[in-house]
């Protein structure tokens, strides 16, 4: 954020070579510093010690000759911001409420991560510690106004210092100055890139602050796309043998050198001041790449729960600290980053943290750690929503729309080729359950209409709609909601029968103003619509395209579903009798939220059709509340 880094004092002082240095080491007895530098959007198989052999990152490599190179670690979810809010709080992102990307304020939702939860700042100011973030903050949906008065801003969250941090929302990356997400932020020096500029800020923050403890966070923007590196080093890689081929792109090789020599940069600078001994640094990816050969050979992309969307490289160095050249196996997560902090601090773990100290494990030792869970309830290009555990060499991978679960065995099967459900239903079942368990503690999901998850009923009542030509129709109920918890369903085969296409259920206040799950028989398509004051405000929307063609709600007994809680909407279908499944869910709370009386008060349950001349009979109409 430019007002951030302009009111800043930029130390003076050349960066000292690799190994130098200049000043008597300052560490004795102080608390160590701890360094977290985040890659956007980096590959398990993208860094020369993951075995990358297209692209050159030697001072990262030298990190894992010097420290411990993780292969069991991983991203907290498969997208950036659920990444990035497990990290600064410890905790799974399903109890953050931030589990997908967040959008622009062209959304309907108003999501940010809530000055609610603790922090790393949080832990760390009572044992005097500096708090630092240099670039990519990405956890909330505003960006208009002042900036540390938005909601879910960094100085919020305690951080003492916020530099570089995108002013406007980031879309497609932005990686020469000017900078259009930073409006306001000048240069440093002619022709800029934006990673060396995160170098020589994260420089002058390790020289401010080398006589006190600190936290600092270097969260790259960079190797998000849309890829533009320097044009040296992208020639550079264009002459090389391969380039273009699978995982040889010269554009990314350029932009990952750029956070190579950044890291390198850091290390210098740690060396220089005489406190390398006393910090430990942590180098890592918020979540796997979004080409497959990034990730080879463990299957998917970001945006999955497969291996290839989160497992992801981790390095640990500590000089002094533990083995040179350790390869550890342990199960590691972005939510290790606040206790693994608080432990060098010597600050007792907040009890809501689900992350585990990897100091233990840095030293050489080991953790008792044997499962991790990920929770994805978003769609995102062909993914539907989907969750998943790992207990030991197992990963249960779960379909939420209809819980259809995959089982495989990753110390024989990292690719996970081989699905063992059918073949080990004991196991399954075992790790099933604790899927279940977890989910049901995060309670992602409005439940589905029904008795059972809803105490009394609303509406339960048919109704006749006559119309002397083919119209579209919504009726509204009378009775308000009533209820911040609430759900509604209807038989969606009799009405189709009448020679409809479009149906609708929801909530409305008038025609100008309602909420409304949709279903397009036709096209065998869902969405939803939001309107307020007679205008689209449904906004920036996960994408639903790949459930098209995949419902067909004409068949007997069929029905279309309706659950809302707050400002959180699941939409649901039952096919021919079948099962509730889970379509899609989203937020509104930017527009419309029921946690709020008078909305509750001025709206009722609402259904809608086209139907041609006649009477058209809406049967099997039920609403619930909680």
């Amino acid at each position: 954020m430019g007002g951030a880094a302009a009111a800043v004092p930029f130390a003076a002082g050349a960066v000292g070579s690799a190994g130098e240095t200049r000043r008597a080491p300052r560490a004795a007895g102080r608390r160590p510093n701890v360094i977290v530098v985040s890659i956007d959007d980096l590959g398990w198989d993208e860094l020369g010690c993951y075995g990358n052999t297209f692209n050159e990152t030697p001072r990262i490599d030298q990190l894992a000759e010097e420290g411990t190179r993780f292969t069991q670690a991983y991203a907290a979810a498969p997208l950036c911001s659920p990444s990035r809010a497990a990290l600064v709080t410890g905790q799974f992102p399903g109890r953050t409420g931030i589990t997908d990307y967040l959008r622009g304020e062209g959304a309907a939702s108003d999501l940010h991560l809530s000055t609610d939860l603790t922090t790393i700042p949080d832990v760390l100011r009572p044992r005097g510690y500096t708090t630092g973030l240099i670039g990519k903050w990405h956890l909330t949906e505003t960006y208009s106004g002042d900036y540390r008065s938005r909601p879910g801003n960094p100085f919020a969250h305690g951080f003492d210092e916020v530099i570089a941090s995108e002013q406007l929302y980031i879309g497609g990356g932005d990686y020469f100055h000017p900078y259009f997400f930073m409006p306001s932020l000048p240069a440093r020096a002619p022709g800029e890139h934006l990673t060396d500029r995160l170098a020589q800020e994260a420089v002058d923050f390790v020289r401010r602050h080398r006589d006190e403890p600190f936290f600092l966070h270097v969260s790259n923007y960079a190797v998000h796309t849309t890829l533009d590196g320097k044009p040296g080093l992208v020639a550079k890689y264009d002459a090389k043998p391969g380039a273009g081929g699978p995982g040889a792109r010269p554009q990314l090789a350029a932009m990952l050198e750029s956070v190579d020599q950044q890291v390198g940069r850091i290390v210098d600078e740690l060396r220089t001041q005489g406190i390398a001994r006393n910090t430990l640094l942590l180098v890592t990816s918020d979540n796997g790449g979004p080409n497959r050969p990034a990730n080879q050979p463990l299957r998917g992309v970001k945006g999955q729960l497969y291996e290839g969307g989160i497992r992801v490289p981790l390095i640990a160095w500590w000089p002094g600290t533990g083995a040179a050249g350790q390869v550890s196996d342990e199960l590691a997560s972005t939510i290790d980053v606040l206790p693994t902090a608080a432990a060098l601090a010597r600050v007792p773990t907040p009890r809501q943290v689900d992350g585990i100290d990897l100091s233990r494990v840095i030293r050489g030792g080991s953790s008792d750690r044997d499962t991790l869970f990920w929770a994805y309830p978003h769609h995102i290009g062909a993914v539907h929503p989907h969750a998943a555990v790992r207990r030991g060499r197992y990963k249960l991978v779960r379909h939420l729309r209809d819980d259809r679960d995959e089982l495989y065995d990753l110390s024989t099967d990292p690719s996970e080729t081989t699905d063992l459900a059918e073949v080990e239903p004991v196991r399954r079942a075992r790790l099933g359950r604790l899927l279940t368990e977890h989910l049901a503690e995060l309670d992602l999901f409005a439940p589905a209409p029904g008795p059972d998850d809803y105490r009394s009923v609303a509406l339960s009542a048919p109704l006749a709609v006559v119309a002397s030509e083919p119209t579209h129709t919504i009726l509204r109920s009378q009775e308000p909601v009533r209820s911040r918890r609430f759900a509604a369903s209807v038989r969606t085969d009799l009405l189709l029968a009448g020679g409809g296409n479009r149906l609708f259920l929801g909530v409305a206040q008038d025609a100008d103003n309602h909420l409304l799950i949709r279903y397009n028989h036709r096209l065998r398509r869902v969405g939803w619509d939001l309107r307020s004051g007679g205008l689209d405000a449904t906004g920036v929307t996960e994408p639903l395209g790949s459930l098209d063609g995949t419902l067909d709600l004409s068949g007997p007994g069929s029905r279309l579903g309706f659950a809302l809680r707050g400002s959180q909407v699941t939409a649901y279908a039952a096919q021919a009798s079948g099962e509730w499944e889970r379509l899609f869910r989203f937020d509104v709370g930017g527009v419309l939220d029921f946690a709020d009386r008078d909305v509750r008060r001025r709206f009722g349950f609402a259904v809608g059709a086209e139907v041609d001349p006649g009477a058209t009979l809406v049967e099997g109409f039920e609403a619930w509340r909680r």
